[in-house]
């Protein structure tokens, strides 16, 4: 029985690493390097699978991954909407349904984001779920990757429901205003709630958060709707110590993704302190 070339999951996914230059996912430039794509290696650690599972799709030895898996790759191989449906049906998934909440991080938006170096940058979700962080991001609070992907929400950091609840900080962190960060954040979730009424992830999100946080299950009773927008934030860093930043969130279109940024004032102690986060954690990895 003949095949129809160039098709197949571990076929495009070679293919659309083969086409992404480092430069497109932040990547430094390599002396001597023969690969005009990303290599094996550099996609498996932009995705935060394993080299060998890459090599086992690539070659067709693994066809069934994740939902999950599928999601990291199409942000990590910077896809467009349909590559990245076209990649789901390829793994036997359905593709993200219209009005759901979306995880997917726009090629343009990694563009951008890749000429921020590295300033701490990170992306959430309209509910708040944490996609993609850079280095600066990770040698600034700690690499998020530390805790499951599931647990990497802010809303559920800011209300735990439960004593083991992991955290997006591995450091102390502070609010100028607690309170008012706290309101900001719920009042944003309801703001979600009416863009996405059907979203799965964001209803059990706001009833696991409702059941097990008396402090949210106030705010949430309070109605407020709005955008959370910026904030003030200390940092107690463990090589630099504490640290002042301004926390701006930027919205890209109907997606709601939410663009975090982390920036000290310029010329003061702050910002050279930020500059010194990003040395101590060079060895961090940028991770979608």
């Amino acid at each position: 029985m003949s095949t129809t070339p160039g098709i197949g999951l571990g076929v495009m996914i070679r293919t659309w690493r083969d086409r992404l230059p480092p430069s497109a996912a932040g990547l430094p430039a390599a002396r001597g390097r023969r690969a005009a794509g990303l290599r094996r290696e550099e996609l498996a650690d932009l995705a935060g699978v394993s080299v060998d599972y890459i090599v086992r799709l690539e070659q067709g030895r693994a066809t069934t991954p994740s939902a999950s898996v599928v999601a990291s790759l199409a942000r990590a191989l910077q896809l467009s909407t349909a590559e990245r449906d076209h990649l789901y049906l390829l793994a036997l998934l359905a593709p993200p349904v219209v009005g759901a909440i979306s995880d997917h991080v726009p090629p343009g938006v990694q563009r951008v984001l890749a000429r921020l170096g590295d300033v701490a940058v990170a992306v959430f979700a309209a509910d708040w779920q944490l996609v993609w962080w850079n280095r600066g991001w990770a040698a600034l609070l700690g690499d998020p990757s530390a805790s499951p992907p599931r647990l990497r929400n802010f809303a559920r950091d800011r209300f735990p429901v439960n004593a083991g609840s992991a955290h997006l900080a591995l450091w102390p962190v502070t609010e100028a205003d607690r309170d008012a960060t706290d309101a900001a954040v719920v009042s944003d979730l309801r703001r979600a709630t009416g863009r996405f009424p059907l979203d799965s992830r964001l209803a059990a999100l706001i009833r696991d958060l409702n059941a097990g946080s008396r402090r949210f299950a106030e705010l949430w009773a309070t109605g407020e709707v709005a955008a959370h927008r910026e904030d003030h934030k200390i940092i107690d860093h463990p090589s630099v110590g504490t640290v002042m930043v301004d926390c701006d969130v930027l919205t890209d279109g109907d997606s709601e993704l939410k663009i975090v940024i982390m920036t000290a004032v310029p010329g003061s102690e702050d910002e050279t302190k930020l500059r010194l986060t990003a040395l101590a954690g060079s060895s961090a990895t940028t991770h979608n």
